[in-house]
């Protein structure tokens, strides 16, 4: 029995919803802690394809309580969305708490989102526009909205004043967009509230009452290492922290309740938006690889840009996440591949490195060293245990644990649940020797 915080190893959309779904069978809560509806995570159960972006995977599960905790940003609008489409899918939602310190997406983040990253041009950062980045700029600045101030009419006028007036300035004279009126935005997000207030509770003290009665505790993140805002490729990443530590701020809990951190990793690396990329490919084996694995975001429809496997990328997130065991999702999607690359290392303006350069320009210079692997060019989509891999495969996996230095634990070789090779389960398994 563990408490397990699950991470994204590369840039984000490694297949975390479902490494998630997974674990949340093992599970008692599941806490996402940081990121908004900025993130996506799609879960295929019997062929029925579900579509989240708030509420964790682990809703899927009766006897799984679901909690947004107070690091995680919250647009009420699409949250009610994702509760009514749970509902007309017979999905039972009464799991799921909301953090009442939890902070609000308001209409103006969004626009302002959208008008910032237009007026960049060619500097853009490649946002969702989902408002995001304006919402945790207001949280920093002291000026946001909180779940619990959709709850008072007369606490959410209050609040809301000044940042409106703040940000009614900015859209009409920098904009040239329309402001909005505050009786408009409170009467819309009070009905929200509202609608929402049986679910909200104390983040906190909703955690550590599952801790202490030896509940296992399942802390899933969004996004991924490499777009964390201290530790990633900034400014080409998000705005918040998506790494193991974020887990603790975001949950509010210390790092002595953690036990394990699992990474999950593709077989392959991907990015969506702008930012360097050094592994990148071009050409039909890209082509090859975003449709294979569908390569298309979930809350965007972006195609996201595919390249080989970077371990210098991989090895840095297991320094910076503490990560003791990894995932590898859509290995299948390698399957027809008769020559695989893995990148090991950096050429740096003619120098050798092996380790991840903190500074984007230097990235940009980096020039990936390649190691060569034989392909299997069979599928892998009916495997359910390291027996039934290929050796090639088997091969592919070990040079992966090798290279990164850490075990892997599971092994996804499609979007179905049944599509999955566990070699242990993180949170009830023991600590052992795994996939090296």
């Amino acid at each position: 029995m563990a408490n397990v915080v699950v991470i994204g190893a590369q840039w984000g959309d490694e297949g975390k919803g479902k490494i998630t779904d997974l674990l949340s069978r093992s599970a008692d809560v599941v806490v996402r802690y940081q990121g908004g509806v900025n993130a996506g995570h799609t879960i295929v159960v019997d062929d029925k394809v579900l579509k989240l972006h708030l509420i964790p995977s682990g809703i899927l599960y009766k006897n799984t309580s679901c909690l947004i905790g107070s690091g995680t940003v919250v647009d009420p609008k699409i949250l009610l969305k994702e509760i009514d489409m749970l509902i007309d899918n017979g999905i039972d939602i009464s799991g799921l708490k909301i953090s009442s310190t939890s902070h609000v997406t308001m209409p103006y983040h969004r626009i302002l989102d959208e008008a910032m990253e237009a007026d960049r041009g060619s500097n853009k950062i490649g946002t969702t526009g989902r408002g995001i980045g304006p919402t945790y700029a207001d949280k920093s600045q002291r000026n946001g909205i909180r779940i619990r101030d959709l709850l008072n009419k007369e606490r959410l006028s209050d609040v809301i004043e000044i940042p409106l007036r703040e940000k009614n300035g900015l859209l009409e004279k920098i904009y040239g967009i329309k402001p909005l009126k505050l009786e408009d935005i409170v009467e819309e997000y009070l009905d929200y509230g509202e609608r929402l207030s049986k679910h909200v509770v104390d983040c906190t003290r909703t955690i550590h009452a599952a801790s202490k009665n030896k509940k296992n505790i399942l802390f899933e993140g969004a996004q991924g290492t490499l777009l964390d805002l201290d530790h990633g490729t900034y400014p080409f990443v998000t705005s918040s922290n998506p790494i193991s530590g974020g887990a603790c701020i975001g949950a509010g809990v210390g790092p002595t309740l953690i036990d394990r951190v699992i990474g999950v990793a593709k077989a392959y690396t991907t990015r969506v938006g702008e930012g360097p990329f050094p592994t990148e490919l071009q050409g039909s084996i890209n082509d090859q690889l975003c449709d294979r694995g569908s390569e298309f975001g979930t809350t965007t429809g972006r195609r996201r840009r595919c390249g080989w496997f970077d371990g210098v990328i991989g090895k840095y997130a297991v320094s910076v996440n503490g990560l003791d065991c990894l995932a590898v999702t859509k290995l299948d999607v390698l399957d027809e591949l008769d020559e695989i690359q893995v990148c090991i290392a950096y050429d740096l303006d003619g120098e050798e490195i092996d380790y991840f350069p903190t500074n984007s320009d230097d990235l940009k210079k980096c020039k990936p060293i390649f190691k060569k692997l034989k392909g299997w060019q069979c599928s892998t989509a009916d495997c359910r245990k390291l027996s039934d891999l290929p050796e090639n495969a088997m091969n592919y996996l070990r040079f992966l644990a090798e290279l990164m230095e850490v075990p892997i634990a599971i092994v996804s070789l499609g979007a179905n649940r049944d599509q999955t090779i566990v070699i242990e389960d993180p949170i009830h398994g023991p600590k052992r020797a795994l996939l090296r």
